[in-house]
């Protein structure tokens, strides 16, 4: 795949890649949507960290209980369903 798909990717999903890799400490070229946090080998610490980033970047506060990821509403299950997340409160925060 490497940087050749991301060149069209929108804003969003190419920042919020980029800070995913970022907390991974792998190069954004190597994420696909369809990798989870612990094929990342991200903890929960580093998970907490993309979270900040992620409302750093965007100015959003995103529903996350560090403690049960389960009842937070906001879906953590891959990089894709990240990227979708961040964009729906982006675009609730827009509406």
């Amino acid at each position: 795949m490497g940087l050749d798909f991301m060149l069209d990717e929108n804003p969003i999903a190419q920042r919020v890649r980029e800070i995913i890799a970022e907390q991974a400490m792998v190069d954004v070229s190597e994420l696909r949507d369809d990798m989870t946090l612990a094929d990342l080998d991200l903890d929960s610490l580093g998970l907490v960290e993309c979270i900040f980033g992620i409302e750093e970047a965007f100015d959003v506060s995103i529903p996350f209980n560090a403690n049960n990821p389960d009842e937070s509403g906001f879906d953590i299950s891959s990089v894709g369903a990240i990227i979708r997340q961040v964009e729906g409160l982006i675009a609730k925060q827009a509406a």
